[in-house]
């Protein structure tokens, strides 16, 4: 190559000798004396110690400024004072000539390179440029690639072919808002970016692609959080024809383990078959769809025993004489030895994530309950030791309210203490498990109706029967199950899918149950529902996140440090200054009038 003939991180000590050149940019120059200093050089592959020995050369860097791109020529020779940390560690470059092929131009960096994750996010993200010169944030870009490589190689390895689907397509009730894009050659009206390629992968399949699969480009505009980036996302989306559940299950239980095996952090992971979980026993034993289970602590339901117990949060009927249809959960924590600050903090945070506050009380040396809300549960003070199997030491977490929000609370707990208090996770695991058998309606909590539950595309289980038995009276909706399931690893949803509902009949009649009709399915789907009329296969898929995915393999807490270019948790990119104000002219060519927004009025 015309600026190197080797990289940073390739000299050894067999090299010792040769005239060399490599290229980079100067990380650091420590001055020992007029004639002597120690550079660091750094490229993409690594680093090399440069030692200048001249005052020539000395004067020639020290014009350079730091994270400037350089060109060094010179000797290889062994170093005296070796590195072992360092793959170059045993050799040095003495330098005949440097040239500067890029200055940088700021005395000052806006943080250290090396240090950049101690950096302020939004410092981070405004230079990201400069932030991924970090080794530590480069390799989980790298660590991205080579998973997606292997990910396409396996895939296809099981005859799955790629195929590309629009960006540019309609807009669809798919759970999320869409982001919109205004057609010029259309006045008035929209294309939506996809929050999923879900309708055209199940059109593939009608088409009669036996296996689907893309690296697909996903548009939501939601909120960010831990494991959630604003804006878009990437998952490895796939379909199958004349499948079921156990396909699905059987092909991402060949295509993962190796994967996590050979680039996870952890040297540790489920092998197939994945545990399975039924959705409503998941609430039930880990207060959630998403359970961590590398720990150990479950769920147990306490209604009958603490209920009207004289504590206010735990009474069956309010003031006004209603029901509550209150429901205790209990959490018991073992060998526990926190203080009652590690106490009064934890139960703090439960209460932030869950929106619901926790109770607590402890079984002491004596078997005596103490702390937290003892007295209350002292008067059924063996009926709890019994239901819970109580011993010296335990700590139990106590949630109550309506059934969701006592789950979601317990859950929390589980989550919480779980991973605070010592000995009952096992952290250094990737643990997969299958949630299975969603429901397939449920009641909004707005409209105070029956709703699809989740993916309205799933097939009931019991199909065309189950719903006209629901329609006649004679089952309750909310007890019709869906052939939907989640994948959850180290309590990260990594993906939901489901054996898709095929029959146009089976999907206008679970529709129906919605308070929608045939008209209605026609006019939100028509490219599906006409394509089904043709007559379609039987077809199930998935969508693992590749961003989750490397999140969990890089044992990373935010997706963020997993995106080579991620947006912050406002929705902007304030590197690029997205989003923008555009000109009035591009306006006009659109055929939109931007108005004052109410709330930036009343500023």
């Amino acid at each position: 190559m015309q600026h190197r003939t080797h990289t940073c991180g390739e000299l050894r000590i067999e090299d010792a000798g040769k005239k060399v050149q490599l290229s980079g940019w100067m990380e650091n120059m420590r001055i020992v004396s007029a004639n002597l200093a120690f550079v660091v050089l750094r490229d993409f592959y690594g680093t090399t110690q440069v030692v200048v020995e001249t005052e020539e050369m000395m004067k020639q860097f020290r014009d350079i400024t730091k994270e400037s791109t350089i060109s060094v020529t010179g000797t290889v020779r062994e170093r005296s004072s070796k590195n072992p940390k360092q793959a170059t560690g045993d050799i040095e470059v003495v330098p005949d000539s440097v040239e500067v092929l890029g200055k940088c131009q700021h005395d000052a960096l806006p943080f250290e390179i090396n240090h950049s994750r101690e950096a302020d996010e939004s410092v981070r993200l405004k230079y990201r440029y400069l932030d991924l010169r970090n080794p530590a944030v480069k390799n989980n870009i790298i660590l991205r690639c080579n998973v997606v490589a292997a990910l396409r190689k396996a895939m296809t390895d099981h005859g799955f072919m790629e195929i590309t689907t629009p960006i540019l397509t309609a807009s669809s009730p798919e759970g999320a808002r869409d982001y919109l894009v205004p057609a010029r050659k259309h006045p008035g009206k929209f294309y939506a970016l996809p929050q999923a390629p879900q309708q055209f992968k199940q059109l593939l399949m009608t088409a009669g692609f036996d296996r689907y699969f893309q690296i697909a480009p996903c548009f939501r505009d939601e909120d960010a959080r831990g494991d959630r980036s604003p804006g878009e996302f990437y998952q490895l989306d796939m379909e199958m024809a004349f499948a079921t559940q156990e396909d699905v299950f059987a092909v991402l239980e060949d295509v993962l383990p190796p994967i996590f095996a050979k680039y996870g952090t952890y040297n540790r992971a489920s092998s197939a078959p994945f545990v399975r979980i039924p959705y409503l026993t998941a609430m039930e034993k880990y207060g959630s769809d998403k359970p961590d289970l590398r720990i150990d602590l479950t769920v147990q339901d306490v209604t009958d025993v603490l209920k009207d117990n004289g504590f206010g949060p735990f009474a069956s009927t309010a003031e006004d004489g209603s029901e509550t249809n209150v429901r205790i959960k209990a959490v018991v924590v073992s060998n526990f030895e926190g203080t009652r600050k590690f106490i009064d903090k934890t139960l703090a945070d439960v209460e932030v994530q869950a929106g619901s506050k926790p109770y607590w009380f402890r079984v002491d040396e004596n078997g005596e309950l103490v702390g937290g809300i003892s007295k209350f549960v002292a008067p059924v003070k063996e009926q709890v030791i019994s239901a819970l199997g109580l011993k010296p030491g335990d700590f139990v977490g106590l949630s109550a309210g309506k059934l969701p929000q006592a789950q979601k609370t317990a859950g929390v707990l589980v989550k919480t203490l779980g991973a605070a208090v010592p000995g009952h996770m096992d952290k250094e695991q990737y643990a997969f498990c299958w949630i299975v058998d969603f429901p397939m309606y449920e009641i909004g909590e707005e409209s105070g109706e029956l709703e699809f539950c989740h993916n309205p595309f799933s097939m009931p289980n019991g199909g065309l029967e189950v719903l006209l038995k629901a329609e006649r009276g004679e089952i309750d909706p909310l007890t019709i199950m869906a052939d939907q399931y989640d994948l959850v690893c180290n309590g990260v949803e990594l993906s939901s899918g489901a054996v898709r509902n095929h029959d146009p009949e089976i999907m206008v009649k679970a529709f129906e149950l919605v308070r929608l009709g045939e008209e209605d399915v026609k006019k939100r789907f028509p490219a599906m529902y006409n394509a089904f009329s043709y007559g379609a296969p039987p077809h199930a898929g998935i969508a693992p996140g590749i961003d989750r995915m490397v999140m969990l393999l890089s044992a990373e807490d935010s997706i963020r440090e997993v995106i080579p270019f991620p947006m912050n948790k406002n929705a902007e990119d304030i590197m690029m200054g997205a989003p923008s104000e555009v000109t009035g002219q591009q306006l006009d060519e659109l055929h939109i009038t931007v108005t004052a927004h109410e709330d930036a009025q009343k500023e």
